[in-house]
């Protein structure tokens, strides 16, 4: 496989000088995801951790409802890109041939196979009530990641998708220069580890979509947590599906913009304006 990591020459213009050298930056390839003989979707993403996003994209895109309907899975490194070639269940097979498309998706692009606007906008599963969290275990959850993201930290150009729980810290985390790349491998790894999500928190380095809000559903985690800002589809996606939803997280705090009754905390002082982002 092609290394996840690349060392490239550059020039560099500082302070009024001209230097030269290499810098390391993530590397991007095609990645085709083909069921039973056919095309589904081709992403660009890092290729690395590739079993996880074929299984967990499998999963929350819906082409499947469980790995155990994958009978096979080859990774098949081509010329131009990497397949990875599953073999599914005569009856997922089916609903998979109702939804096959070619398409071409730029890096981490997160609505595949779909017909119509009502799919891409599609109700997330309902969530079960969960765990119920201490502003704490937000603060010391995304702590946890920041050095464990070892390509970022030779790149500074990946998102990662990370899972914690307060019995067992980080359980797993993924990169990946599409962020819903990071948190597709990170559904796979929790499934293929049959981890139940329910006691958990999701943690991303991006924003927050439509998608990633949908994705977090059917990984089954009552509460997600994000560097940055979440879109107003994505609040009202998160609200439906019962999912606790924090954003802004920066070290001396977050916001909650969804079902704040999964983050037990002593006292509200008071409500932060709207617009204010730190």
């Amino acid at each position: 496989m092609p290394d996840p990591v690349y060392s490239a020459a550059r020039i560099i213009w500082r302070d009024g000088r001209l230097g030269e050298g290499a810098r390391l930056i993530p590397e991007e390839t095609a990645i085709a995801l083909t069921y039973n003989g056919g095309t589904y979707a081709v992403m660009m993403g890092t290729p690395r951790d590739l079993r996880d996003f074929a299984i967990g994209f499998s999963l929350t895109e819906g082409v499947v409802r469980s790995p155990d309907e994958i009978e096979t899975l080859d990774i098949v490194e081509l010329e131009d890109g990497i397949e990875l070639r599953m073999w599914l269940r005569p009856s997922s097979a089916e609903l998979v041939n109702e939804r096959r498309r070619h398409i071409a998706g730029p890096t981490g692009c997160g609505i595949c196979g779909i017909e119509s606007i009502a799919e891409a906008v599609r109700p997330a599963a309902i969530v079960p009530k969960g765990h119920t969290f201490a502003p704490s275990d937000i603060m010391t959850a995304m702590a946890s990641i920041t050095s464990l993201q070892q390509l970022n930290i030779q790149t500074r150009a990946v998102h990662a998708a990370a899972f914690w729980t307060p019995a067992h810290g980080l359980v797993a985390l993924c990169e990946d220069v599409g962020r819903h790349n990071a948190l597709d491998k990170l559904a796979g790894a929790l499934a293929q580890a049959r981890v139940s999500a329910s006691e958990g928190i999701v943690l991303l380095t991006s924003r927050v979509s439509v998608e990633m809000v949908q994705k977090t559903a059917t990984i089954g985690a009552p509460l997600m947590v994000a560097v940055s800002a979440p879109t107003a589809l994505a609040v009202r996606t998160a609200d439906a599906a019962g999912i606790t939803l924090a954003a802004i997280a920066r070290a001396d705090g977050f916001e909650i913009f969804t079902h704040p009754h999964r983050i037990a905390a002593a006292q509200y002082t008071g409500v932060a304006e709207a617009t204010h982002v730190a």
